[in-house]
């Protein structure tokens, strides 16, 4: 990221030393509007807020409305002198089940720990944990930390203000018609209210695996004074690309107060081979909106769990030809063709899917990848759609998400981690609007079916007739979800797409979790 800046900044000639007296002069202002000098003296800072969250990448509609992910409430303490934090949360989850966590998170300036149960999809160490726990993962500790400077904005305009050769000039940042000036600090381009001389917004530029190179902004706002020692701002949100995907309201922020030093301690288990935070490339997207949804895996690897006893992605074989990437926490499916590949779904990153292109070369060589099939537009199953569509494939997606993947498709995607940038602009899309076959040369046939659902428009199945095979993502995982007493909507409409669509199969592979046999969840939707 930080050459993305420099990089950035160079290009416009406005890389300079921080002794320019513009850039000097809007972190001073800055600092004597909230009040620097008094807040250098802070030694403990307690918030009390709540938070509401939304994610734009679990949209019913490809393209639409967010999602509401959550609503928490939060007490947040931090000891200035150590860099030690505390937050105590509970987070009250709306999708994509209803749930309540109730954790804290503890941060230091080497590791970070989660002391509680913040996820469905929680690591082997917190399963093995008593009462569960475990340290942060060093993505998360790295996404964790830059957030926390980021939102402790006197402190950073005090770091700036006390290291100026660090400070870079930026070009201004202009948003819905108005001018701010900028400047470049670290990771961060930081603008200034032309008015008040407060910082206005924390712009990073990041990667998200849907949309690309998109800008992740700390908008700040509701400034008021605290205990005499400054002022802060009360109201805070995040902007993805101009969409705010998180709020987050202060209703109480004191200063000085005591701290029980009992409430910073980390168990002695925990802190041992803690991981410290990661260097280079982290995927901050990943890894904070999937919190928002309350399904981080927290492990060194996106895919799967890096702590558990032989975990990694893998091929099993469900019939000839026909292969289920598991072991991670999404698969994919792999169909042969006479001459050629299809895949199912696209999870996670592209370095999961380039796993998948460099493991059916191996194990089908000279066959290339002709079809990418999507069974809807959700980002943990889309994420790593460029690492296939980058062997030439055409993108297969149900009626209705065409345009969404051709806006995606379109979109910048130069600060990808895992893939040098590629113009996908020309990539063909096939929106299938009931039902969609490819076949070869022998016979075989792999044939795709739209089906109405709860959980996504433009939603897709996969048929592989030869082997009475299905594919299906998220409305039912085989092999992990057991089957309930009685039928859901998500269940009941897998069942209400094969009837209308005529199929016949025995076994139906998962896009989570295995395979699983057909019968068994049949019988359940006639009782």
């Amino acid at each position: 990221m930080k050459r993305t800046l420099v990089f950035l900044f160079s290009i416009v000639g406005l890389a300079s030393c921080a002794t320019n007296p513009r850039e000097q002069g809007l972190v001073n202002r800055a600092a004597d509007a909230f009040g620097g000098d008094t807040w250098a003296s802070v030694k403990t800072v307690t918030t009390k807020g709540s938070v509401k969250q939304w994610e734009p990448e679990q949209s019913d509609v490809p393209g639409g409305e967010m999602r509401f992910a959550n609503e928490a409430s939060f007490e947040t303490t931090v000891d200035r002198a150590s860099r030690v934090g505390r937050t105590d949360w509970e987070k009250k989850f709306a999708y994509p089940a209803p749930r309540t966590y109730k954790f804290s998170e503890i941060l230091t300036p080497d590791a970070g720990y989660v002391i509680g149960i913040d996820t469905t999809a929680r690591n082997a160490q917190n399963l093995q944990m008593n009462p569960p726990a475990h340290a942060m993962s060093s993505l998360r500790l790295a996404t964790a930390q830059r957030e926390q400077r980021r939102g402790a904005i006197n402190s950073l305009v005090l770091a700036m203000r006390s290291n100026p050769d660090r400070v870079q000039a930026a070009p201004d940042l202009v948003v819905a018609g108005r001018s701010y000036p900028a400047v470049a600090y670290e990771d961060y381009i930081v603008a200034f209210d032309p008015q008040t001389g407060l910082p206005a917004r924390v712009r990073t530029l990041d990667y998200d695996n849907v949309w690309g190179d998109v800008n992740y902004d700390l908008v700040y706002s509701d400034w008021r004074d605290v205990g005499g020692a400054g002022k802060i701002p009360f109201n805070r949100k995040y902007e993805l690309n101009g969409r705010t995907v998180a709020e987050i309201t202060y209703t109480d922020a004191r200063v000085n107060q005591p701290i029980d030093s009992a409430r910073l301690e980390v168990p002695a288990a925990l802190r041992a081979n803690a991981p410290r935070p990661a260097a280079g490339s982290v995927p901050y997207q990943w890894v904070l909106r999937r919190q928002f949804i309350g399904t981080y895996l927290d492990s060194e690897n996106l895919s799967y769990d890096s702590r558990a006893a032989g975990g990694g992605l893998r091929l099993q074989e469900l019939a000839p030809g026909v292969q289920h990437v598991i072991g991670g926490s999404h698969n994919s499916l792999l169909v042969e063709m006479s001459d050629y590949l299809i895949v199912f779904d696209a999870p996670v990153s592209d370095a999961q899917s380039l796993w998948v292109v460099n493991a059916a070369k191996e194990k089908f060589p000279g066959k290339p990848i002709r079809w990418v099939v999507l069974t809807h537009h959700h980002m943990d199953h889309t994420g790593g759609v460029r690492g296939f569509l980058a062997e030439g494939a055409i993108l297969v997606v149900g009626q209705g998400a065409g345009a969404h993947f051709r806006r995606v498709l379109d979109a910048p995607a130069t600060r990808n981690p895992d893939m040098r940038p590629r113009d996908f602009r020309g990539t063909p899309i096939l929106e299938v609007p009931e039902s969609h076959v490819m076949s070869d040369a022998r016979g075989r046939q792999v044939i795709v079916y739209r089906i109405d659902n709860p959980h996504s428009k433009s939603y897709l199945i996969g048929y592989v007739p030869d082997a009475k095979l299905g594919y299906v993502t998220d409305l039912w995982s085989p092999g992990r979800d057991p089957l309930p007493a009685k039928i859901t909507p998500p269940l009941a409409s897998v069942v209400t797409g094969v009837k209308k669509h005529g199929i016949e199969p025995a076994r139906f592979a998962g896009g989570h979790g295995s395979s699983g046999d057909y019968a068994p969840l049949q019988k359940l939707a006639s009782e």
